[in-house]
């Protein structure tokens, strides 16, 4: 009932009418959805925002995602949405693992791993990350 890392950074939600599916439970869909806000809340804290990937021409592009699905959240439930730079290779790749939890029982409801690569974003090609995505991300890897 913790946290898989020590000090994620974490985003709250709390599931709304228009997230429940037809089985009256949280649509998958909606925690990639968090996954996503939380990734970028998280990048941008660490001051590479869309602006600052639009100036560099650089990006992180999402290449791989396993998303397990360990338990449903319901209406009202507020979770927790944790997240984690877990390899960054200082070339190319990064890997970042997310962990949802319910706030209100502390068990985790679902667990992912992302897996990025650095882009160019004028020709979509991969590229090697420029010295802001290095300084940028360096600090945040958990070892």
């Amino acid at each position: 009932m913790s946290w898989d890392h020590d000090a994620p950074f974490i985003l709250r939600f709390t599931v709304k009418a228009e997230h429940i599916d037809a089985l009256e439970h949280t649509n998958n869909t909606q925690y990639v959805t968090w996954c996503n806000e939380t990734a970028w809340a998280h990048t941008t804290d660490l001051g590479l925002d869309a602006n600052a990937y639009r100036s560099l021409d650089r990006a992180m592009a999402l290449t791989k995602a396993e998303y397990h699905y360990l338990l449903a959240t319901r209406l009202d439930e507020e979770l927790e949405v944790g997240t984690w730079i877990t390899t960054w290779n200082r070339r190319m790749l990064m890997e970042r693992k997310m962990q949802i939890r319910s706030m209100a029982t502390g068990e985790t409801v679902l667990r992912a791993k992302l897996q990025f690569v650095c882009i160019e974003i004028s020709s979509g090609k991969p590229k090697r990350p420029p010295k802001a995505f290095i300084d940028g991300y360096t600090p945040a890897l958990i070892f």
